[in-house]
């Protein structure tokens, strides 16, 4: 770890899967948040231990923007970070009804609803998590109508389409749970917007059943189309097995919809 570089904290200290992977993971999430503190590309509120905001987020929204997958789009399930606030923004701005996870699914309703025809702000505003509080409704799972794109953050992003989140799955369980309501299925459009230093080659970022591939990477200065490149999505739904149930305990939809075999006596 570089001098002057603060030890990120761990958010996978709850997660299932082989202990290998999940330190080459953590491995890859330093090295990536350690050149971007070099390079001096993070913005507000940091990098380590985030999904990081980055310097040309705007423009990486714009090219976003632009693509045949955003303008069929009516509809936009969006991580709450705010590396894509320009792009929750944009989203409002262009008349799509926008789900916004609530931080860490930490609410028995986990999901914020904005209606572009019915914000009490600005879209700018409104898209923040601080606006959200004032123009959005927290629903349920079953509040949800389809959803036609879901936009993620990442700590970094494979050409083929893998994607490296913090640490603490909450992109792939919302992904699941969505896809156990019918809200998205294997042909949903997944998308990201990411710095250019947070691009990985093929191959290099480990995977493993649960993690949800990319069909776009989209950042400041190209549009990487990885459907080809990803590995083929099967219906999702939410992987009991490789949950802890400390991560269970922490997030009261999961701790109401656990199967009835895995409940305590």
């Amino acid at each position: 770890m570089t001098a002057g570089f603060r030890r990120p904290p761990r958010h996978d200290h709850d997660a299932g899967g082989p202990a290998q992977v999940l330190a080459a993971k953590a491995a890859l999430r330093d090295e990536v948040w350690s050149a971007m503190v070099a390079a001096k590309v993070a913005r507000f509120p940091g990098a380590v231990g985030r999904i990081p905001n980055f310097v040309g987020a705007e423009r990486a929204a714009e090219r976003l923007r632009a693509t045949p997958q955003w303008r069929r789009a009516r509809t936009v399930k969006a991580n709450p970070d705010a590396a894509q606030w320009p792009v929750r923004q944009r989203a409002l701005e262009d008349g799509k009804l926008v789900y916004m996870a609530v931080p860490r699914l930490a609410d028995p309703a986990p999901f914020f609803v904005l209606d572009p025809d019915h914000l009490a702000d600005t879209p700018r505003r409104a898209a923040s998590i601080k606006g959200a509080s004032a123009s959005a409704r927290r629903v349920s799972v079953e509040e949800l109508t389809a959803v036609d794109l879901v936009v993620t953050g990442c700590v970094a992003a494979g050409r083929d389409g893998a994607r490296l989140g913090k640490g603490g799955g909450f992109a792939d369980l919302e992904f699941a749970l969505a896809g156990e309501a019918g809200l998205v299925g294997p042909d949903t459009a997944v998308v990201t917007t990411v710095h250019d230093l947070q691009l990985r080659a093929a191959g290099v970022i480990p995977t493993l059943g649960h993690d949800v591939g990319l069909d776009l990477v989209v950042t400041p200065a190209e549009v990487l189309d990885c459907r080809s490149r990803r590995p083929a999505r099967t219906a999702a739904s939410v992987r009991w097995d490789e949950l802890t149930e400390e991560k269970i305990a922490a997030i009261p939809l999961l701790a109401a919809l656990r199967p009835r075999e895995r409940r305590s006596p």
